[in-house]
């Protein structure tokens, strides 16, 4: 099996829409108000254009996604990066696909390229499991908001990548 990370270019659109799609069906199901979750192709080539979204490529097909964020969502709460748009095509769910892809996104993106101590994602308290999920990979809750869009509770989490980076900037501030 090869295993390729890399940006996604435009010409993968039509795939990542299929990928985020099949992935968000229970975010539909929850009415989650998620762009993701409702994307046509226009939006998911301006979220290619907008933003670095990087797939996982498993023997030449798209199996998984994530986006570094290049806005400001949480630029009033966190200095941290913030990643988004997190989906596994369901064929390759529940082998550890969606693990390997955000383990090096926090790694060689987030540590090692954007030199962040840190990385923050957002999920829904309604959810019935993603916030279990993210805690299990080392999320922990920052802060909590409410769109008041029906979605409820939302949780803004961070993962430490780099702890001596975040303590020598904890003690700076």
């Amino acid at each position: 099996m090869s295993e390729v990370y890399r940006l996604a270019q435009l010409e993968d659109a039509e795939r990542l829409l299929h990928v985020v799609y099949e992935a968000y069906v229970t975010i539909r199901e929850l009415d989650l108000h998620w762009p993701a979750a409702h994307a046509d192709l226009a939006l998911i080539q301006d979220n290619i254009i907008s933003n670095e979204c990087y797939v996982l490529d498993v023997d030449g097909e798209i199996a998984a996604t994530v986006t570094l964020s290049k806005g400001d969502e949480v630029k009033s709460i966190t200095p941290f990066p913030f990643i988004k748009w997190f989906a596994v095509d369901p064929a390759y769910q529940g082998v550890g696909i969606g693990n390997k892809l955000l383990s090096w996104l926090e790694q060689t993106i987030i540590k090692e390229k954007v030199g962040a101590a840190a990385v923050t994602l957002a999920t829904a308290e309604k959810h019935p499991w993603l916030l279990a999920m993210y805690e299990r990979r080392g999320y922990e809750r920052l802060h909590v908001f409410d769109f008041e869009n029906g979605d409820g509770p939302m949780h803004l989490l961070r993962k430490i990548v780099n702890p001596i980076q975040y303590e020598a900037q904890s003690v700076e501030m």
